[in-house]
């Protein structure tokens, strides 16, 4: 029994040796990492900030650091990733203060300003005596009001276009109906000329008639004079 105690204690001893270690190797890639950082060397600098939280996943200052060195690479959204992973483990107000600092630059230089705005809030609530924090916020809010604002005057821009598009489309099919109105004659014309027509028609063929009947009365006379017969005078 004492054995068995005595082997968990030196397996307990162990594994503070192994974090100890641990802490140190990454302690000691971080302070690399800040140095080539703040030589600009930027590519190294990321090299040695991912080493660290490969030795510990959890470090809030290794995330915090990488997403620096991404954010002075342009590779924004890697940046933004690392910022919102460490917010969601880091404790201390002063750290989470600049993560959302941060957050927020990102968010104002892809003109996100409502997001800008909610991250400097969040941001001087774990600190509320940044100043830069606070003049930024303040630009965000003036920036975003102009935003809607300009929003705003292109929607009623852009109603008022589709507004006259419709009048002019109502006016070109009024113009489109008079024409048709115009080349067609009235009703009561159309009516005149059909009677007109048909009156026509029935002299025409009263004329018809009539010769007709002429000739079969100079017909009949002809027989009468091959006959031998004698015409009589007519009345």
């Amino acid at each position: 029994m004492m054995w068995y105690k005595r082997y968990i204690g030196i397996f307990l001893l162990l594994g503070l040796v192994t974090s100890v270690y641990a802490q140190k190797e990454e302690r000691g890639l971080i302070r690399k990492g800040n140095r080539l950082y703040k030589d600009s060397v930027y590519v190294d600098a990321e090299v040695n900030y991912r080493k660290a939280l490969e030795v510990n996943p959890q470090s809030t200052v290794s995330m915090f650091n990488l997403g620096n060195t991404l954010l002075q690479q342009n590779k924004v959204q890697e940046a933004m990733e690392q910022y919102v992973a460490a917010s969601r483990v880091e404790k201390d107000k002063n750290n989470l203060a600049q993560i959302f600092h941060n957050m927020g630059v990102i968010f104002q230089s892809q003109k996100d300003y409502a997001k800008a705005v909610e991250a400097y809030k969040e941001s001087l609530r774990n600190n509320p005596k940044d100043d830069e924090t606070r003049y930024n916020l303040a630009l965000a809010q003036k920036m975003l009001k102009d935003q809607q604002q300009n929003q705003q005057n292109q929607d009623q821009q852009q109603n008022q276009n589709q507004e006259q598009k419709q009048e002019e489309q109502k006016k070109d099919q009024q113009q489109d109906q008079n024409q048709d109105q115009q080349q067609q004659p009235p009703q009561n014309q159309q009516q005149d000329k059909n009677q007109m027509s048909k009156e026509n028609a029935e002299q025409l063929l009263n004329s018809v008639m009539q010769d007709e009947k002429d000739v079969q009365d100079k017909v009949k006379k002809q027989q009468q004079i091959i006959q031998g017969g004698r015409l009589e005078k007519d009345w």
